[in-house]
């Protein structure tokens, strides 16, 4: 489902429309990483991809001059603020000097993860088309799209 706010978002940094798709895969992937029981090596690899994603939507929108609204730049310097403190606060046996344990493999440790990513998907596609049509006036007002 084409995302009109995120479509314009990176057009007007000048990233090619492609690069949502790359973003998408690696995203859902990153997140499934980092809820999934066991795999602490795995874990440190998707976190550090959600510091470069997010700390990289920070600098793009700075660099683009997007310096007002804060908006633009903020709501993915909060999500940064988010993937740090849960890197920072994850517990002691999802740290990587544990990574020599077995991955868990009791079911129901796993269907715990696969029902949250479920019902985020779900809320997701049911949200996106009001959130879509939200955020349309702030793309006129920014002059990303033409009235």
């Amino acid at each position: 489902m084409q995302i009109e706010w995120v479509r314009l978002q990176l057009n007007h940094l000048e990233y090619p429309p492609y690069f949502t798709y790359i973003l998408g895969v690696w995203l859902i992937a990153g997140a499934a990483a980092i809820i999934a029981p066991g795999f602490p090596r795995l874990k440190e690899w998707a976190y550090a991809g959600s510091f470069f994603h997010f700390s990289g939507a920070v600098v793009s929108h700075l660099l683009a001059g997007d310096f007002a609204p804060v908006s633009t730049w903020l709501t993915p310097l909060v999500f940064l603020v988010f993937a740090i403190v849960s890197w920072a606060l994850r517990p002691a046996d999802r740290r990587l000097p544990n990574s020599r344990l077995a991955p868990e493999t009791r079911p129901l440790t796993w269907a715990v993860p696969i029902g949250i990513l479920l019902v985020l998907f779900v809320v997701s596609y049911l949200t996106l088309p009001a959130v879509n049509a939200a955020m349309h006036k702030p793309a006129l007002d920014l002059g990303w799209i033409a009235r």
